[in-house]
C-alpha cells in the first residue's frame, strides 16, 4: 500500500476511533493520523492472525481493520495513562 493510501486510511481510522473511544483527548490532525496508521498496522496484524487479508490497499476492509486497531490502541493508551493520573 502506498504512502498516500496509508495516510488516507490512517486519517479515516483515527477520526472514527476518536469518536468511538470515550474520553479521547483533542488531538491534532497529525496525531489523529498517526494513531490511525499505527492502528492500521495493529489491525492488519490481527486480521492476518485471524486468517483474513488484513490491510490490502485503499479498501473498506482495510479501513475497518485500521479502525479496529486504532480503537484497540486508544483503549490501551487510556488504560495506561488512566492509572498514572
Amino acid at each position: 500500500m502506498g504512502i498516500i493510501a496509508w495516510i488516507v486510511v490512517g486519517l479515516i481510522a483515527g477520526i472514527v476511533a476518536k469518536y468511538v473511544v470515550p474520553g479521547t483527548g483533542h488531538h491534532g490532525i497529525i496525531v489523529t493520523t498517526l494513531i490511525g496508521i499505527v492502528g492500521g498496522i495493529i489491525g492488519g496484524f490481527i486480521g492476518r492472525l485471524l486468517g483474513f487479508h488484513g490491510l490490502n490497499g485503499l479498501s473498506l476492509s482495510s479501513i475497518l481493520w485500521a479502525i479496529v486497531g486504532a480503537v484497540i490502541l486508544l483503549v490501551v493508551y487510556h488504560a495506561l495513562v488512566g492509572r498514572r493520573v
